[in-house]
């Protein structure tokens, strides 16, 4: 085993271990050191001198031996040498309480006997602070604000001797900023607030405090966003420092004030046609208001007031669109509600009623502005009838003729209801149709027509309307006079009424016939002395006719549905009047009267021949009057033969007449005017060539009833 060694000193520099110091011994590879305190032991091999044991408790006394060790084994122990642990080291707490202070503290440390801190920047600027305390606190002040500090402290004993020492490094809490400035955006209701880079902060704080409420925003930079502010408040804007020390103190508040809130309670009123009022609440913060009112054709006005009301001038049928802005300083207040005020819409322009008939009017008018719809009304002293539509025309029916309506039109939209003020007229509808009561014939051709005459102010007319064409006659009575109508004719007889209204309809239709018409022609002709044939010419509208000869010796009637009629009866001689009924098929009759007729004279009789000389022949009769003029015809093979004597002879003497023959001997009277008469009675006579006489040859021959 090698030598003993021999301790040369034994001292401690830190809390936990002490260092011993010893010759070497020849022949030893390493030593044992160890130190003992009481019943509990560190031991620490190593290899040379110095050595140290460390594990161990602060300011303690401790027996420090050592051994020297080989192959061979140890060497027996060192006297011991006695050595203390030095005091532990005070564990800081450091703080900055202001920009420009830091304060240290500690728990006592054993068997300290006072402390010694220093304090330095840790960039070696500047001078180092120390200060000897017995305390377990103490504060370095007047610093440079946000400045890294190392703090250094240790303990000591009775002795003097220092423990082992503490470093912390501490940087002082910021200064507040300086420059704060406060950017408003009033459109997005936000803050930009910057201000002056605050020396040792790491990150800033900025809080916007209004009552309860408080806004904050952090940032590492120079500036930061305040968002959601509250229009219509005023912030009391700070700004805090941060670092690792911790904050500096807020900023003096700077205010700000917000754009007023959207006025409310917004109320818009026409408080007389064609006016507006728009009123609101006032708002916090607003300092005047601005009130824009845009029509629905794009027109915008505004008002600017410091008041909380405006008046504008408005029409009818438009749409406005109003909002309300406040304003102060900060600006415009937030867009708020938009309302919309629809006016009244306006009353029918150029509104015009027409009569289409006695009991409709049709109401027209130009389509007005705002209008949905328009309801018409037409009152009269016995009620009102009610025409709704979407149109600009509406048909009044079932109205009273030959009234006077006060006629209305009204204009409604679903947003405002109907304009009251639109302005009525007047309308009186046609006249009421006539009734015609009678009808009666005043004269030839002329009829009067009389009807009821329920209207004012009216003209009537009277038509007649047949196949013959169209007769009028207007009066404003209640009759009137239809005059040169055809005779013979069918009329259907209406009447209307007219005023300034309009017409009526036409009264219910009363047949009309006018008498058949006279024959234009008619012609006597005597067939025989007694027989008179009668003939004329169609009368337009009779049906049968009734002829009469009549003479004071009698009359000749005749009633047939031809237009000839034979006459018996007749006198020769004899002047008759002439007269033709024409009669209708309904009876209407018309009494015609035409030049007198006169029959013609008597046929002579007694007729007789007697021969003179060779070749004459003298032919005798008797007269039926003296005045009468006779002609005398004979008609045989050889010859025909007339003469005429002078009026008031009853004789008639023909010469040169061929004898033996045999002829017809007329003798007739002689007519102003016409042929011949036929119907006397005819003589055969033979004549012989011998002796004197005329032989007389009778048969039975035709002569027009007499033979």
């Amino acid at each position: 085993a090698p030598d003993i060694p021999h301790i040369d000193q034994a001292y401690s520099k830190l809390s936990n271990s002490i260092t011993v110091e010893w010759r070497a011994v020849p022949g030893a590879t390493s030593y044992l050191l160890t130190a003992q305190d009481g019943d509990s032991f560190v031991e620490t091999v190593v290899t040379n001198s110095p050595g140290t044991v460390t594990g161990l408790k602060p300011a303690t006394l401790y027996r420090i031996t050592i051994r020297s060790i080989n192959s061979g084994g140890k060497s027996q122990p060192s006297p011991c040498r006695k050595a203390k642990t030095v005091l532990a080291a005070p564990i800081l707490s450091v703080s900055s309480p202001s920009c420009d202070s830091i304060a240290v503290s500690w728990k006592a440390v054993y068997m300290a006997a006072g402390f010694s801190v220093s304090l330095m920047r840790s960039d070696g600027l500047g001078i180092m602070l120390k200060e000897n305390t017995t305390n377990t606190s103490l504060i370095f002040t007047n610093l440079e604000p946000g400045t890294l500090y190392t703090i250094k402290a240790y303990a000591w004993n009775v002795n003097g001797i220092p423990g082992d020492d503490f470093t912390y490094n501490q940087r002082t809490s910021p200064k507040a900023p300086a420059g704060v400035q406060v950017a408003y955006n009033s459109g997005a209701l936000r803050a930009i607030v910057s201000w002056m880079p605050t020396e040792g902060a790491l990150t800033y704080s900025v809080t916007a405090s209004t009552g309860l409420l408080k806004l904050k925003c952090n940032t590492s930079s120079a500036s930061c966003m305040v968002p959601s502010l509250q229009c219509g408040s005023e912030y009391y804007v700070s700004v805090t420092a941060y670092n690792d020390a911790g904050s500096s103190k807020p900023t003096d508040a700077v205010s700000l004030k917000t754009v007023p809130c959207a006025p409310v309670n917004i109320s818009i009123e026409e408080d007389e046609p064609g006016h507006l009022l728009v009123s609101w609440s006032s708002v916090n913060l607003g300092h005047y208001y601005v009130v824009f009112v845009k029509s629905d054709d794009g027109l915008e006005v505004y008002c600017n007031t410091s008041h909380t009301q405006c008046h504008f001038q408005s029409d009818c049928g438009f749409t406005y669109f109003i909002s309300v802005f406040a304003y102060n300083k900060a600006g415009q207040s937030p867009l708020g509600d938009v309302f919309n005020y629809t006016t009244a819409p306006c009353c029918p322009s150029d509104f015009r009623a027409v009569a289409m008939s006695s009991d409709t009017l049709q109401v027209a008018w130009a389509p007005a502005r705002g209008a949905e719809a328009y309801e018409t009304r037409a009152v009269d002293q016995r009620g009102v009838v009610l025409c709704h539509d979407t149109a600009a025309v509406c048909t009044l029916s079932a109205l009273r003729c030959s009234t006077h309506y006060n006629v209305t039109v009204y204009s409604f939209s679903e947003a405002r209801g109907s304009n009251t003020s639109c302005a009525s007229k007047y309308v009186a509808t046609a006249p009421c149709s006539p009734e015609i009561k009678n009808i009666s014939k005043e004269a030839l051709s002329v009829i009067s027509v009389h009807w009821q005459s329920n209207n004012e102010e009216a003209t009537y007319t009277v038509t007649a309307r047949g196949e013959a064409g169209l007769w009028h006659c207007t009066s404003s009575g209640n009759s009137c006079t239809l005059i040169n109508l055809p005779c013979g004719s069918a009329f259907s007889v209406s009447a209307i009424a007219r005023s300034p209204a309009g017409q009526s309809l036409p009264s219910y239709s009363v047949p009309l016939e006018t008498a058949p018409c006279c024959p234009n022609d008619l012609i006597l002709t005597q067939v025989t002395q007694s027989v008179t044939n009668i003939s004329w010419s169609v009368g337009t509208g009779a049906q049968t006719y009734v002829t009469t000869l009549e003479s004071p010796k009698g009359q000749a009637k005749c009633h047939t549905l031809q237009n000839y009629c034979l006459l018996g009866c007749i006198t020769c001689g004899t002047n008759y009047t002439v007269s033709l009924k024409a009669v209708s098929e309904t009876g209407l009759t018309s009494s015609c009267t035409y030049r007198g007729y006169s029959s013609s004279a008597c046929c002579p009789s007694g007729v007789k021949l007697y021969r003179l000389g060779n070749n004459g022949i003298r032919i005798y009769w008797r007269a039926s009057e003296e005045t009468i003029s006779y002609n005398t015809d004979l008609h045989g093979s050889k010859g025909n033969f007339t003469c005429t004597p002078s009026s008031g002879l009853s004789h008639c003497d023909i010469t040169e007449i061929p004898c033996g023959d045999v002829y017809t001997v007329v003798v007739s009277p002689v007519t102003d005017k016409g042929p011949k008469l036929t119907f006397c009675p005819k003589k055969i006579y033979s004549v012989t060539c011998s002796g004197s006489s005329v032989g007389m040859v009778i048969y039975r021959g035709k002569s027009n009833g007499e033979h």
